[in-house]
């Protein structure tokens, strides 16, 4: 059957025209579809007749909450979602002062295999549908009963590697008749896919870019990194160069400190090296461990010292703040483990 939630407010009006169906009431559904309902019978302003044909003709998605987790430290919470067909994503509610960030998944596992991440130990199952990854948005604000202001694609997954349901997505949910998320409030994260990159720069969607760095040092990133392989720092900068030249968006770079790999004061003049010219703001990562990674987490003092360097140097630099370390709330941490239960 169709996935009818991941149908665009025009595609849905036409296939009611086919329908023989009167435009408004694929306005009707669509409104239904971005409030979470998880049945055709809760779309009470629909005749029963057409009620039944929708389920019988479509597909309406809802994942069930697997686990839950809330931190005690600042109100995080991380949700394990079930799909449809058993596997299971994850989602992090970050509350903050501007309001309410939800982090969401891409795919189903991940194939690019960093050596820091828990997400991508079990390799990619498969890439998410529009639909699922609307649905994490959806189904976090009514569990959680607080209303999402922002997006990040930054859990399970690499975005431009569903490039084509990701984009879809991101009109879905940008869509004035919908949840109307402005893009200027979505941050999508890639390791470093230049086509995907260049990609985007051509739709000028205005979403914040958010870059996975981590090294300035080509030998590094590729040992942290198997993506570095295929397109290596200078290539991925020059793409983010073209990126900033086409829609005026200052690129986000993410650095996961690690203690005596890339936090070293060689390391930090490197990086200035790399970044001068380039409009960017360095959002350093105190590194979440996992079991299976020997890396160890920069100490305080290490990353203190590395963002004076940059600030130094002009570049813009941030210590992320850390959120839900109670609660697995790094990406994968929660999958593996209600996996391997």
């Amino acid at each position: 059957m169709t996935d009818i939630k991941s149908m665009t407010r025009e595609e849905l009006g036409a296939a009611f025209a086919a329908m023989g169906q009167p435009r408004f009431r694929a306005g009707q559904v669509f409104a239904w579809l971005h409030r979470g309902v998880r049945s055709f019978d809760e779309m009470t302003n629909l005749p029963k007749a057409l009620r039944e044909q929708l389920a019988g003709q479509y597909e309406l998605t809802a994942p069930a909450v697997a686990r839950k987790q809330v931190s005690a430290k600042d109100g995080t919470i991380k949700y394990l979602w079930r799909l449809g067909d058993g596997h299971c994503v994850e989602s992090v509610l970050m509350r903050y002062h501007h309001g309410n960030t939800v982090c969401i998944s891409s795919e189903v596992g991940c194939a690019m295999g960093c050596a820091f991440c828990a997400s991508t130990k079990g390799g990619l199952v498969r890439r998410l549908r529009p639909s699922e990854m609307l649905d994490q948005v959806l189904f976090t604000g009514l569990d959680s009963g607080a209303p999402v202001s922002n997006i990040v694609l930054m859990g399970i997954g690499e975005p431009l590697d569903n490039y084509d349901n990701v984009r879809r997505f991101l009109a879905l949910v940008n869509d004035p008749e919908g949840m109307n998320i402005g893009m200027r409030h979505i941050s999508l994260s890639t390791c470093g896919l230049v086509p995907g990159i260049d990609r985007l720069a051509e739709e000028d969607l205005q979403l914040t870019l958010s870059v996975s760095l981590h090294a300035p040092d080509d030998a590094l990133r590729s040992s942290l990194m198997p993506v570095n392989r295929r397109y290596p720092i200078d290539e991925l900068l020059a793409a983010c160069k073209r990126y900033f030249e086409k829609t005026g968006r200052r690129i986000s770079f993410e650095y996961a400190m690690i203690d005596g790999r890339n936090d070293t004061p060689e390391m930090a003049q490197l990086l200035i090296r790399r970044l001068r010219g380039l409009p960017a703001h360095v959002n350093l990562i105190p590194l979440n461990r996992i079991e299976e990674s020997p890396l160890q987490p920069s100490t305080r003092q290490a990353v203190a010292a590395f963002q004076k360097a940059l600030d130094d140097a002009g570049i813009t630099a941030t210590v992320r703040r850390t959120l839900g370390s109670d609660i697995d709330a790094s990406c994968g941490q929660l999958r593996k483990k209600y996996e391997q239960t």
